[in-house]
């Protein structure tokens, strides 16, 4: 009961002050009427309502495609975690604590879709500083309005194209709930079913969305008008979509962010008992297959719908994440024979997320020719994460979430600033929204945005993280006791067996 009221109070206190901050703050300001001239074109458009337009013409209206394309995204990223992220970690885990994991993913994504929606939606995606967001749209505030009946409309990455905002809040929400439920993969097995609510609570609002708010918030389109606005549109910008790092779906917010979270937490929390001395085998490939394949098809929903419009961009990501998933599964398959001498099913599902991994923050940045090279790349070296990093690092990463995803999203991050060269097949990046022109940066420089957004990602979401397990661990402890652990957390933590024989 002690540990139940320490979550609720902790809930209802970041309730409270996201009431207090709504009543204190001003109205959200509309933006002028487009977005920001950043020096390179990121993945999720801020969805900063879209700019009132002169009274003479009328408002845009959206596209009944781009809509009912995000509509679809949205619920294919909803896939991702329920079920398919739930029965990947749920296979690979031993059988007395498969119901653990599902609970964990289950309760940790409905979490995070709730908070997004009380506040981190606002502080990731409204105008405030280059590191957060304000209070403007806290309770989704200001989207809709039921006496008149008129929804708040977000820009996409095309002049006089907007989309309803609500629609943009909800496939956020499922980044933002997915990114969350990946970091479970690090400590499974031992971890206190309390302690990871406290933690993600925590981790979402302090990392999660000033991350989100720094890589992909910016005013929009619609914003650019005149070259004299162009450097007081960039300052609204996040830190980052200010230096120009390009992230097309989530390389940084999304993987290496988890990924990072996830390492500390395994150092954190410590060894499973046992681990390297007792066998800590699958207990369910068959169903860490079904949710890699799940994970698959709706990646596309997650690349391909970043681009925010059924459009050209859309195509190039959905064919970059089709092609470097299926070159990633063949690089770790024929890596995994030659070095072990049998290539397994483990592997081959483990290759395909480090495609979509890698592949994430490239999709719509880079062409044909990346994908095939970044797909090949990502099997092999995150082949290598999972075993020899891994064991360089000496941390019990349970499901390879460090390995996986935020060696294969450094590695995704670092070769879009290569692979986004017009002369390498790249779409190249706008470097004038008022024009729309298109262009691309020197390779070495992009390399180099990339690599600084890399290390601001990884050194931000792991002091929050460190910070935010010791909070969850002197509230209610990190860990469930040994005998616990031995039995198994299904029938510990949740009173259930997953299976019954």
């Amino acid at each position: 009961m002690k540990k139940l009221l320490t979550i609720v109070a902790l809930f209802g206190a970041l309730s409270l002050a996201g009431f207090a901050a709504h009543a204190q703050d001003k109205p959200a300001e509309k933006p002028a009427t487009a977005a920001p001239s950043a020096p390179a074109m990121a993945p999720a458009a801020a969805p900063a309502p879209a700019a009132a337009v002169a009274a003479a013409a009328p408002a845009p209206t959206p596209n009944k495609g781009d809509v009912a394309w995000m509509l679809t995204s949205t619920a294919l990223v909803l896939m991702m975690s329920v079920p398919a992220l739930a029965l990947f970690y749920g296979g690979m885990v031993r059988s007395k604590n498969m119901l653990s994991v599902l609970m964990q993913v289950f309760v940790t994504f409905s979490l995070i879709a709730v908070l997004w929606c009380i506040y981190g939606y606002s502080l990731a995606f409204t105008e405030g500083n280059a590191f957060f967001g304000g209070f403007d749209r806290l309770f989704l505030n200001g989207t809709f309005d039921a006496m008149k009946g008129e929804f708040a409309m977000a820009g996409t990455f095309s002049k006089a194209t907007p989309i309803p905002e609500l629609v943009f809040v909800a496939f956020q929400a499922t980044f933002a709930a997915i990114t969350c439920c990946l970091i479970l993969g690090a400590f499974a097995e031992r971890v206190k079913f309390s302690a990871v609510l406290i933690f993600m609570v925590l981790w979402f609002t302090f990392a999660y969305a000033p991350i989100a708010h720094m890589v992909w918030f910016w005013p929009g389109p619609d914003a650019y008008t005149d070259p004299k606005l162009v450097d007081g549109l960039n300052a609204k910008a996040g830190l980052l979509w200010q230096w120009g790092a390009l992230d097309f779906a989530g390389g940084t917010v999304v993987h290496i962010n988890a990924g990072i979270a996830g390492l500390v937490g395994a150092y954190v929390i410590g060894k499973r008992i046992g681990y390297g001395k007792e066998a800590m085998s699958p207990h369910n490939l068959t169903m860490t297959m079904i949710g890699a394949s799940l994970l698959w098809m709706g990646w596309f929903g997650f690349n391909a719908g970043s681009a925010l419009e059924a459009n050209n961009s859309a195509a190039l990501a959905f064919i970059n994440t089709f092609l470097a998933t299926a070159c990633a599964v063949l690089s770790w398959t024929f890596g995994e024979w030659l070095f072990k001498g049998k290539p397994s099913m483990l592997g081959a599902a483990s290759g395909a997320v480090a495609g979509l991994v890698a592949i994430t923050p490239a999709a719509g940045n880079v062409g044909i020719p990346g994908a095939f090279v970044i797909g090949t790349a990502a099997g092999l070296v995150c082949l290598w994460g999972v075993n020899g990093l891994k064991k360089m690092l000496g941390a019990d990463d349970s499901l390879d979430v460090f390995g996986v995803h935020a060696v294969g999203g450094i590695l995704g991050a670092l070769l879009t600033g290569v692979f986004n060269a017009q002369s390498l097949g790249g779409p190249g990046l706008v470097t004038d929204w008022v024009t729309g022109k298109v262009g691309s940066n020197p390779i070495i420089d992009q390399v180099w945005i990339q690599a600084q957004a890399v290390g601001v990602t990884i050194i931000w979401s792991g002091i929050v993280a460190f910070v935010a397990y010791k909070i969850a661990d002197l509230l209610v402890g990190l860990r469930v006791s040994e005998e616990e652990e031995r039995e198994g957390l299904d029938v510990n933590s949740h009173g259930e067996t997953a299976y019954h024989m």
